[in-house]
């Protein structure tokens, strides 16, 4: 009975091999917890040594790769027949893909990355004018561009082939340009299985921070100890609720909470803003962006092989080069997200959406909280913020704002609120995504299997937990270099993924889809001697005696949206009228 349901609901070479390695991995964490830290260390270290650089340029390249694409004609092309909408209005998109891809991380490091920057910078001194300009650059170079970029290809690369070519919606089939019919083969599954151990790594990176975050606001609104335990506790708590929202399905369960995440940050955000240091914030956010743009093409190649204070590489190995494999294992819950919520859009809307408007939401919310704790960081050295744990940090702001004891209460109650809602939408978006890499592509998957790679999610995140601490190394970093790792070969894979979707898309052919207009001049010609070549009229390839004379499908198709994105720009735009445009 096993094997008739793994063969009619699973792709079982994908589904047993990940699931057994998985499991092997868990036994080893909680059998001798030392060693595979141990191990997970070692490897981390010669990561980071020996091909750090690979991460910096691929990440970059990325981000060029996305903005070209956009810009070119190819941008017209939907993700889906040429007639196609999207599915989910702007809105509720994204609230969605926000939430999605960045979540946790946000509230975790908005105050204490800044400050981190600020005291203990890569070049130069710390705690300096310059270095209090140079914290928010940094920060927003690991949070701005580059990590959207790294979704997108995936994401888009996924929504052309399943939703435009009919390929399920899977990794693999993404490099159906170069592997052709060997996606369905064994070199296919080995790409599936690499991207769901990167999903859940990545994950499980996300998951034990939000657990971090979530004790040390316990700790300091209960003044519950801050212990591992009370963390696994909590991952096991979350994880219901994140398996509840999971069994309602996508619009029931992840859309609603998605949107109720987004308004509740912005809440937090906003309370910030206004009890904050709100001139200062303005003048602040355009600085930062003004900098950010000023400084980020020289950054995206800087690999500090020379100069620093002596920590530079260091410095890059637990920053940058930590960010760069968190979003790249990232990629394939996140883009494949993308792509299942995006069927309808065309690539430059896709791109676009993806790209700048969580962007911007994102260098918001760093300036209001970043610069707020800077500002009083520069002011008073001692502040209490300048020594602040990372998941502690925030607590520690929300304490310094000039309003009542119980309004801080409030705000930090709101606080845990908004990441346990961010690790439950992380969870089930990615128990979701799992689950449809280890089916085959199928886009709805079965409860049951949704519910097993819910609970090993957080089974991985507790065990990545507890192996820090028992070899000695905090919790944050064994979670870091599951991330680094996990990065490796996935980051191999997206090259390969944006060399498929460029052939792919080589392959589509445009024709003319608008007649030229005719001058005044050849209107009077053609009214005085009644008639006209279709040439001398100006109707070029689309006239009515005239049209393509070939077979290829990717021909005609491409023709309709060339016209249809040309005739009707709103639809590409973002003003697309879907049934749901008005959420």
């Amino acid at each position: 009975m096993i094997v008739r349901y793994l063969r009619e609901h699973t792709s079982p070479p994908v589904f047993v091999t990940s699931a057994l390695l998985a499991v092997a991995f868990v036994l080893w964490g909680v059998v001798s917890p030392a060693s595979l830290g141990a191990v997970a260390e070692s490897v981390n270290a010669w990561i980071t040594g020996t091909l750090g650089w690979l991460y910096i340029f691929s990440a970059t390249g990325f981000l060029v790769f996305v903005i070209v694409l956009m810009a070119s004609r190819y941008g017209r092309v939907k993700l889906g027949p040429s007639d196609s909408t999207p599915e989910y209005g702007n809105v509720s998109w994204f609230a969605m893909l926000f939430t999605a891809g960045m979540g946790i991380g946000l509230v975790f490091y908005a105050v204490s990355e800044p400050i981190s920057h600020f005291t203990a910078p890569p070049t130069g001194d710390g705690s300096s004018p310059e270095a209090a300009r140079n914290a928010m650059l940094y920060t927003f170079f690991h949070w701005g561009l580059h990590p959207w970029a790294i979704y997108i290809v995936l994401g888009l690369s996924l929504g052309y082939f399943a939703f435009r070519k009919g390929l399920p919606l899977r990794p693999a089939a993404a490099l159906y340009p170069i592997l052709k019919d060997r996606i369905n083969g064994w070199p296919g599954y080995l790409v599936d299985i690499i991207a769901v151990f990167g999903t859940l790594f990545g994950l499980a990176t996300s998951l034990g921070i939000g657990a971090q975050q979530v004790a040390a606001g316990l700790d300091a609104v209960f003044g519950w100890e801050n212990t591992t335990t009370l963390q696994v506790v909590l991952i096991a708590v979350i994880t219901a609720v994140a398996i509840t929202s999971l069994m309602l399905g996508l619009d029931r369960g992840i859309r609603r909470l998605a949107l109720i995440n987004l308004w509740l940050a912005l809440a937090l955000m906003l309370f910030v803003f206004f009890f904050g240091p709100t001139r200062d914030l303005l003048n602040s956010l355009a600085s930062n962006i003004g900098t950010y743009v000023q400084e980020v093409p020289g950054l995206s190649f800087e690999t500090f092989t020379d100069g620093g204070n002596g920590t530079a590489a260091e410095w890059q190995s637990s920053w940058t080069l930590f960010y760069w494999g968190w979003w790249i294992s990232w990629s394939p819950f996140v883009g494949m997200f993308l792509a299942r919520i995006s069927y309808g859009r065309t690539i430059r809307n896709f791109v676009a959406g993806c790209l700048f408007a969580p962007v911007g939401a994102s260098m918001v919310w760093l300036t209001v909280f970043g610069d707020s704790a800077l500002e009083l960081v520069q002011a008073d050295p001692a502040d209490p913020l300048a020594e602040a744990a990372p998941e502690t940090a925030i607590y520690v702001l929300l304490a310094q704002l000039p309003v009542p004891e119980f309004v801080v209460l409030l705000a930090s109650l709101l606080t845990i609120f908004v990441v346990v809602l961010f690790f439950a939408t992380s969870s089930d978006s990615g128990s979701l995504v799992v689950d449809i890499l280890t089916n085959g592509g199928d886009p709805n998957p079965r409860w049951q299997q949704r519910l097993f790679w819910a609970v090993l999610e957080g089974v991985i995140a507790a065990v990545l937990l507890t192996a820090g601490a028992v070899a000695g190394t905090d919790a944050l970093s064994a979670l870091q270099t599951a991330s680094i790792v996990a990065g490796l070969p996935l980051g191999i894979v997206l090259i390969l993924m944006a060399v498929g979707l460029t052939r792919a898309l080589r392959d589509e052919r445009f024709v003319v889809a608008l007649p030229v207009e005719p001058s005044p001049s050849q209107g009077l010609r053609e009214s005085s001697r009644r008639s006209t070549s279709p040439s001398e009229s100006g109707e070029g390839i689309t006239g009515s005696n005239t049209e393509p004379e070939t077979d290829d499908p990717m021909l005609s198709e491409t023709a309709v949206a060339e016209f249809a994105t040309t005739r009707t720009a709103p639809s590409d735009s973002g003003g697309e009228r879907s049934g749901r445009d008005r959420d």
